[in-house]
């Protein structure tokens, strides 16, 4: 939902100033929404007789990754507008970027056992991942409004969700038989790190957003300034609907 309000005001502010908006909007998005659901619900995931430990880089890498291509996909869509070519385009990117976010994060998890994956499972996740992010990058286009963004955070929640427990039905543990020491990081380690980080950037881009001129503002200053560049160029003063006054 912060993601979506980001890239509203991305729209109405235009120019340099919506880039700002597209930055803080992809960390909101594949930062605190994209990576973090997936973190958390690894969290939830265990092998009868291993630990899971997690190797840091690949972990790291992961959420850096979910950033990087969640950010290249609005700016391609914002780039491109309304045409269907870059949408598509940011949405496959996007799309295949999340999965490789998702993997990365898979082959993160350290454990006495073998892995594996059902291909078939594998290729049905990342179409989910494709078809998400495309429906996503659509919304980040059109929907403004309180309920509407409501609505929109609601979907991009549910069909994240979808791909991620998706990917992980793809996977196969075949624990050894033996037990081995399993290097890496604790779960645990990473939560504190995980909820000061996502409060920092939350609270900050929260207030961004609330300290920022309201939407109805923006446009009422863009109407304005519409205004007085008619007038300079000699063009007849039109209110709100068009309607020249006078």
């Amino acid at each position: 939902m912060l993601g979506l309000l980001l890239t509203s005001r991305a729209r109405l502010m235009g120019g340099r100033e919506a880039k700002f908006w597209l930055v803080g909007a992809a960390f909101a998005i594949g930062g605190t929404g994209i990576w973090t659901m997936h973190f958390i619900a690894m969290l939830g995931f265990s092998v009868s007789g291993s630990v899971i430990r997690y190797d840091v880089p690949l972990t790291v890498a992961s959420a850096l990754i979910a950033v990087a291509v969640v950010g290249m996909g609005l700016f391609l869509a914002a780039y491109g507008g309304e045409r269907l070519g870059y949408l598509l385009g940011g949405g496959v990117l996007t799309g295949c970027g999340v999965a490789s976010m998702h993997y990365l994060g898979m082959a993160a998890m350290n454990m006495s056992g073998h892995v594996s994956y059902d291909p078939v499972v594998v290729t049905l996740s990342v179409l989910i991942a494709v078809a998400a992010a495309t429906v996503a990058l659509w919304f980040t286009l059109r929907v403004s409004g309180a309920l509407r963004i409501g609505g929109a955070a609601l979907v991009m929640g549910v069909a994240v969700s979808g791909m991620h427990y998706t990917g992980m039905y793809s996977m196969s543990v075949a624990t050894h038989s033996e037990a081995v020491p399993v290097p890496g990081a604790k779960a645990i380690d990473f939560l504190l790190p995980l909820i000061v980080g996502i409060s920092l950037i939350t609270v900050g881009l929260l207030l961004t957003v609330i300290l920022s001129p309201s939407e109805k503002e923006l446009r009422s200053e863009a109407e304005f300034r519409e205004r007085l560049r008619n007038r300079d160029e000699g063009a007849p003063e039109v209110d709100l609907f068009g309607t020249p006054r006078g």
